[in-house]
């Protein structure tokens, strides 16, 4: 499949340890087509498999996040050489393999900030929700738009939206499909925080450079925990002993370190060191 558009997907890293990975498709609102995908899977991919990157930064050029499936390439689906998004039924779900937006099936291995200016809405709804957090300019807008052209939420919309913001208002916006404003998604914690617009990757930014001063391995570990009890746990007994299991594991790694500075009077009541948030 030729490749014209180069720069659909552009990935920066930084020496301390900082991907951005930014849809680049103005002319498409920053919709996704299939190669699109593709890219967005290997970027997430290599951020994973690279030791100095510890933080990605999802971002969305040209004041848009994404808006969702390239549907001028899905209208052409039953056309021969189809280059839209991969929604044949053949393709089901193993593993981590990819999604019809491309990393919708992965749960990120180290942690990811999406910051979101303009629409965040149907596939992009989505996409936005890979992140741990999420950067809102005043401008954003969240909805399953996808609604009123018959197209459903099969990059996890279902299944990661309800256990951000609840059952209740994921079913709000999964039914009628209005837009959500960044005050309401700040209010029902779709949002983690909501920033002047043009602010969101700045802020997105400054975080991250606050999660790179903390212990890396302590961290991901009470990150994968809360994943864990959030989707594969079988029992609230079963989550305890995940987190137990793991979590133990990193004390005399960094625990035992972090006592002793704190013992020598580093953090006291409650002084971050770097980066303040």
């Amino acid at each position: 499949m030729t490749d014209n558009e180069p720069d659909a997907v552009q990935v920066a890293t930084t020496p301390d340890g900082i991907t951005t990975i930014t849809i680049n498709r103005q002319h498409r609102r920053n919709a996704v087509d299939g190669l699109t995908a593709q890219k967005l899977t290997q970027a997430f991919l290599a951020f994973e498999d690279d030791p100095s990157q510890k933080v990605c930064i999802f971002y969305g050029a040209h004041g848009t996040f994404c808006a969702g499936f390239d549907l001028h390439e899905v209208a052409k689906f039953e056309e021969s050489g189809y280059k839209g998004p991969i929604i044949d039924a053949s393709h089901t779900v193993q593993g981590r393999n990819i999604g019809p937006i491309g990393p919708s099936r992965m749960q990120i291995k180290k942690p990811v900030i999406s910051a979101v200016s303009g629409h965040a809405v149907a596939g992009g709804l989505e996409l936005s929700l890979l992140g741990d957090i999420r950067i809102a300019e005043e401008d954003a807008i969240f909805g399953v738009f996808c609604r009123r052209f018959g197209v459903p939420l099969i990059d996890g919309g279902t299944v990661r939206l309800q256990a951000i913001v609840g059952l209740g208002r994921a079913l709000d916006m999964i039914l009628t499909g209005r837009g959500v404003g960044a005050a309401e998604a700040l209010q029902m914690g779709l949002a983690n925080r909501v920033v002047p617009n043009g602010k969101a990757l700045e802020e997105a930014t400054k975080i991250a450079k606050q999660l790179l001063v903390f212990p890396q391995e302590c961290m991901n570990v009470d990150r994968s925990n809360c994943y864990y009890s959030a989707y594969n746990a079988t029992s609230f007994e079963d989550a305890l002993r995940n987190e137990f299991d793991h979590g133990v594991k990193v004390i005399s790694k960094e625990s035992v370190r972090g006592a002793v500075r704190f013992s020598e009077g580093a953090g006291r009541h409650g002084v971050f060191e770097g980066p303040k948030i």
